[in-house]
């Protein structure tokens, strides 16, 4: 295991994202986005996604510079096309668009959809909080064969189609809430299979359909699936984030009749709110806060040792590996190395990673 700064893992990706062809601002979010996945304690959707997007702009299938198109532009409703432009860009421009249109309108909905992959959905939850907005995010996961097997199903029929929600609050980090709506993200089960570690029991099925905690023939071959979390509610919840995310916003869905190019495609529909034009007579981040103080005040259950609302563990990871460095298994660096190297990443900058590494 290696530990490093996230300001030199920063440089990487961003060198490396200039070295596919994304312009400054393209380069500067996703190296933010992707090192901010990795300070919250979420490596799945960290740097360790750099291998993946070299391939896929060297195939054409993640297309640096793009602009999207405006589809639908009504004060309230909204349809941009990424038209598999850079997912973290892309997503940030949609939320600045949303956010602002909410502004307006009080509420707004807006629907991105053929997006390559645009991260950890929670960082848009948190965007739009700091604006003082409460966000609901519906997405899903398209361009590749399915990973998650629903509930009652042997065999995989979705993506790890992943919810959020953000609720701003007055004190400290928002109450976020971003989840896959399988058991795990499918990073997560590529983590464990760099670090030689199994996945939580219940978490994945084998090639037969049967229980399995070893993720090494499920990342190589993709033979087995994801299981959904919670049985039939998460379940349910990843089928509804397939119809509004990916069949709502028009974009690409998991259905067969659809592409599979062996792409990530993210659609994505998103529920904007300006939380200062409702609630009651107490403003609702004094509500939030109200609320999670009353949580907090409950016994602490056996084998706990406190209790925590959606969003601290991201909060205390930051401090923690913003002050002492982010851990990457041998295995994910070499990956990352390799896919900066094949993409032409400025030598000195790769040479600074090897150094630190020893």
């Amino acid at each position: 295991m290696h530990t490093l700064p996230a300001t030199l893992l920063e440089t990487l990706v961003h060198a490396t994202a200039r070295a596919i062809g994304c312009p400054e601002n393209e380069a500067g979010e996703m190296a933010r986005h992707l090192v901010g996945a990795n300070l919250a304690g979420h490596d799945s959707h960290g740097v360790g996604m750099l291998p993946d997007y070299v391939r896929l702009a060297d195939v054409g299938l993640l297309v640096p510079g793009h602009e999207p198109e405006t589809v639908l532009d009504m004060p309230a409703l909204k349809i941009l096309d990424a038209g598999r432009g850079v997912g973290q860009w892309m997503a940030k421009r949609a939320m600045d668009i949303a956010v602002d249109g909410a502004r307006e309108a009080g509420c707004c909905t807006l629907a991105l959809r053929n997006s390559s992959h645009v991260g950890r959905i929670g960082h848009y939850a948190e965007q739009c909080a700091r604006e003082g907005m409460v966000s609901i995010h519906f997405v899903n996961v398209a361009d590749h064969a399915p990973l998650q097997a629903p509930f009652g199903c042997s065999d995989p029929r979705l993506g790890t189609n992943p919810f959020a929600v953000g609720l701003p609050g007055e004190d400290g980090p928002a109450l976020v809430l971003d989840m896959a709506t399988s058991a795990i993200a499918f990073g997560k089960a590529r983590v464990a299979r760099n670090k030689g570690v199994p996945v939580p029991a219940g978490a994945l099925l084998d090639a037969d359909g049967h229980p399995t905690t070893d993720p090494t023939v499920y990342v190589d071959t993709r033979k087995g699936a994801l299981r959904s979390f919670g049985e039939h509610k998460g379940s349910g919840l990843a089928i509804v984030c397939e119809m509004l995310g990916g069949g709502l916003s028009g974009g690409l869905t998991i259905h067969p009749d659809h592409e599979r190019r062996d792409g990530i495609v993210n659609s994505m529909l998103s529920i904007v709110i300006d939380a200062a034009r409702l609630g009651g007579n107490r403003p609702f981040a004094q509500e939030v806060e109200a609320i999670k103080d009353y949580i907090r005040q409950s016994r602490i259950a056996p084998g706990f040792d406190e209790i925590l609302m959606p969003g601290e563990p991201e909060a205390r990871s930051r401090a923690k590996r913003g002050r002492d460095g982010i851990p990457i298994d041998a295995r994910s660096l070499d990956d990352i190395l390799a896919a900066a190297r094949q993409a032409g990443t400025d030598a000195a900058v790769i040479a600074e990673v090897e150094a630190a590494r020893s």
